[in-house]
């Protein structure tokens, strides 16, 4: 299995302990962790600019790009103990987006109602 890159902010503190703290229980090598503010770390991954990797975590795995909470999600459901959290954190964005979804859909209808 080809590990995925999980593309991490290397000049902020907070970020770097993170990292650490995840390399160190990374047992099998699922990650090849990357610090993006190595510029020829960067060139590699062409459809990430540098402002936006270092508002968000990234993961790449293939041609698949996730940042942000997927991007822990990913992450979380490889290590140990947090496979747990990686699957709560999941069923609450799914819950999230479909709470979304119906408000979306009944404010349109309101909307439709008031023209």
């Amino acid at each position: 299995m080809k590990a995925k890159h999980v593309l991490y902010d290397g000049k902020c503190g907070l970020c770097n302990k993170e990292i650490a703290y995840y390399r160190s229980i990374d047992a099998d090598d699922k990650f090849k962790w990357v610090d993006i503010t190595i510029e020829k770390n960067l060139a590699r991954y062409p459809s990430i600019n540098l402002r936006e990797a270092l508002l968000s975590l990234h993961v790449v795995e293939g041609e698949q790009i996730k940042s942000g909470v997927d991007a822990f999600i990913a992450i979380w459901s490889e290590l140990g103990n947090f496979k747990i959290l990686a699957f709560f954190i999941n069923y609450l964005q799914n819950i999230a987006s479909k709470i979304y979804l119906i408000a979306k859909y009944l404010i349109s209808k309101f909307l439709l109602l008031l023209t």
